[in-house]
């Protein structure tokens, strides 16, 4: 186990290296005396789980729209094209876990598209496997005792779906697209990217899309928007037309416009009804 960093939302760890082509990161979180509120969890790369220590979760698929919220001990959800509204009384206590495209059939036994745009139950997916790790995560009293039962529990769900070839199934095309992807935060012309790959934008649209869920130019904008949230938390915040520019919009009307589309509010909106900024 990696030591263990502070985050602006608890105690991060890497996974066992075993882990980490199919989980990005795992975050713990105790969050205690804030205003009750909304709190918008971003589109991004990863494919996140959250598990609760406490009170079941109560979470919307979308920000000021409607959608209904619902009640889960435990949560996993796809690539998303906008913010789940977690709706929460000043108080969060849980563990988040990130997984890439490639872990959710290492440790779902499915392709990341199946669960695109979607949240359901952790154990509509792991069956028993999710009921064991929620227990012993609530029974555990630190977070490394935690984490360890994370890498414990998550290599045994891998190991059992590499009985079924779920993970050679990605084809290698697609999987190196979405690295290409990633490294380049999204800004990168996916013609290119495909050209280089030996395929056609339009092969590499429908052969991406049927893996993650998004075509590769709707995920290229997530990485982007991703980029600009990251920098829009951090502690000391840039001004907008700055936070744009690095991320690599052409200008701050474009930031905007996919901010409001990602999470349902203007940026300067967020900012003001987001009560977690730099909890911690």
């Amino acid at each position: 186990m990696e030591d263990h960093t502070d985050t602006a939302t608890g105690i991060g760890a890497l996974p066992v290296p075993a882990l980490r082509q199919y989980v990005d990161s795992y975050v713990g979180f105790d969050l205690r005396g804030l205003p009750t509120g909304v709190h918008c969890g971003p589109p991004s790369r990863a494919l996140t789980t959250v598990i609760s220590l406490s009170d079941p979760l109560e979470v919307a698929a979308g920000v000021d729209d409607g959608s209904p919220v619902t009640r889960f001990s435990s949560v996993a959800g796809g690539l998303m094209c906008r913010s789940v509204a977690i709706h929460h009384d000043g108080r969060q206590q849980g563990v988040q876990v990130s997984l890439t495209p490639l872990g959710a059939r290492a440790v779902y036994g499915m392709p990341a598209a199946e669960l695109a745009h979607r949240l359901v139950p952790l154990d509509e997916l792991l069956g028993t496997l999710a009921v064991e790790l929620v227990d012993r995560l609530r029974a555990a009293t630190t977070w490394t005792a935690r984490f360890a039962a994370l890498d414990e529990l998550l290599l045994r769900a891998v190991g059992r779906s590499a009985g079924g070839d779920h993970v050679r199934q990605v084809r290698p095309e697609v999987a190196e697209a979405w690295r290409r992807l990633v490294a380049a935060r999204g800004c990168v012309q996916v013609g290119a990217v495909a050209a280089e790959l030996g395929w056609s934008r339009r092969y590499l649209t429908e052969r991406f899309r049927g893996e993650m869920g998004l075509s590769p130019k709707t995920f290229a904008r997530v990485l982007r928007f991703e980029h600009a949230h990251e920098l829009a938390t951090a502690h000391d915040p840039l001004p907008w037309a700055d936070v744009a520019t690095l991320s690599g919009y052409a200008d701050q009307a474009h930031l905007v416009r996919d901010w409001r589309e990602f999470t349902g509010r203007s940026p300067t909106a967020w900012r003001r009804s987001e009560v977690l900024l730099g909890a911690g």
